[in-house]
């Protein structure tokens, strides 16, 4: 499940970070890279993305669990 975790977490770096580009630049990075949104390897890298953002709500009930065992001792 870590893992699962950490690649989540990466994904959401690289989405925030092409969101970043985006508004400074106007530049898609993962259109870049993989050749635009006609590009079917960039929108299977969009669902991806999409997918672990959805996968992050499940992390907000491990930060709480982490909270109550932090104020309990």
């Amino acid at each position: 499940m870590r893992t699962l975790n950490i690649l989540s977490l990466i994904l959401l770096i690289v989405g925030g970070l092409n969101w970043l580009l985006f508004g400074l630049f106007q530049w898609d990075l993962v259109g870049g890279i993989f050749g635009g949104m006609d590009s079917v390897l960039s929108r299977i890298i969009y669902v991806i993305v999409g997918i672990a953002a959805i996968y992050a709500f499940t992390l907000f009930n491990k930060v709480a669990d982490d909270h109550r065992m932090e104020t309990a001792e």
